[in-house]
């Protein structure tokens, strides 16, 4: 019997049951609380290292035809896997009989075509032979003529002399003259924009000396030119292109759909007392 008034019989131990059986919960409850934290725990571990394991796999990939990666610190296996895969284009190429030569569909052509209006017509002489059995053909009957033409360009000097004309105030007698256009100067002698032009192709984009430049402009076009005009080529066009080309160029590159970047180690001496140390830095190229 209960000792309590008004409980029935066993009330007590009833009770003490569902006491038990709500810290038997609570400790499952903490439990799951742990075992879920612990969970959270492996499969973040589990997603790094998928992705360690997708950039190990992508770098072994990596070799001199899809990286800046040179040949000589290619792996081995990147190696044979170039190797490898030249000889399969080789023994496809041997085994396609109809294969033709030249450029395949999708290559981009870099070949020449006829131009319909040539800038110069010439004639060559007749054949003074049959090229089939060598009998003479002088005075044998004209048929339907070929054709052969040629791409070429002349180097010329073009000197242009401005005249600027002047006035006379006829207030004051003050005598006012004319400016010189752009890129010329007023009783100065300068180089044109094809020669400036020629200096930044072969220095930017050539990267070649500017005492070599200076030379090669000398013997193409039959004008000197010194290796300091050369080389300040470059601070030239800076200076013509400053005021917004530089919003235009990210405008530009922030309304293409995709852009391809590489990336290019090079090797730099770091600021730090003697002896010099080299260190490695990528140089990265947005094209």
């Amino acid at each position: 019997m209960s000792d309590v008034p008004g409980l029935p019989a066993g009330a007590g131990e009833q009770r003490e049951l569902v006491t038990r059986l709500r810290a038997v919960i609570e400790a499952k409850d903490t439990e799951n609380a742990v075992l879920r934290t612990q969970l959270d725990a492996v499969l973040e571990r589990e997603r790094l290292l998928g992705l360690k394991v997708a950039e190990l796999e992508h770098r072994l990939g990596l070799d001199s035809t899809n990286s800046g990666t040179p040949g000589s610190k290619e792996s081995i296996g990147a190696r044979e896997r170039r190797k490898a895969g030249r000889r399969t284009q080789a023994s496809e190429r041997e085994r396609r009989k109809d294969r033709k030569r030249g450029g395949q569909p999708g290559h981009r052509a870099a070949g020449l075509r006829r131009d319909p209006d040539p800038d110069e017509h010439q004639s060559a002489g007749p054949p003074a032979q049959c090229s089939g059995c060598g009998t003479g053909l002088a005075g044998a009957g004209p048929a339907e003529p070929g054709w052969a033409q040629v791409w070429d360009v002349r180097f010329s000097r073009l000197v242009t002399e401005w005249l600027l004309p002047a006035r006379v105030c006829l207030c004051c007698g003050k005598v006012t003259m004319t400016d010189a256009p752009a890129g010329a100067y007023r009783g100065r002698v300068a180089y044109g924009p094809g020669i400036n032009a020629a200096a930044l192709l072969l220095t930017g984009y050539g990267n070649v000396a500017a005492e070599r430049a200076a030379d090669l402009i000398a013997m193409l076009t039959g004008i000197p030119v010194s290796p300091g005009f050369v080389d300040k080529a470059s601070s030239r066009l800076d200076g013509r292109l400053r005021g917004g080309f530089d919003e235009a160029i990210r405008a530009a590159l922030a309304a293409e759909p995709a852009l391809g970047a590489d990336e290019t180690p090079v090797n730099v001496v770091t600021p730090q007392p003697s002896p010099p140390f080299t260190t490695r830095a990528s140089m990265y190229k947005i094209a």
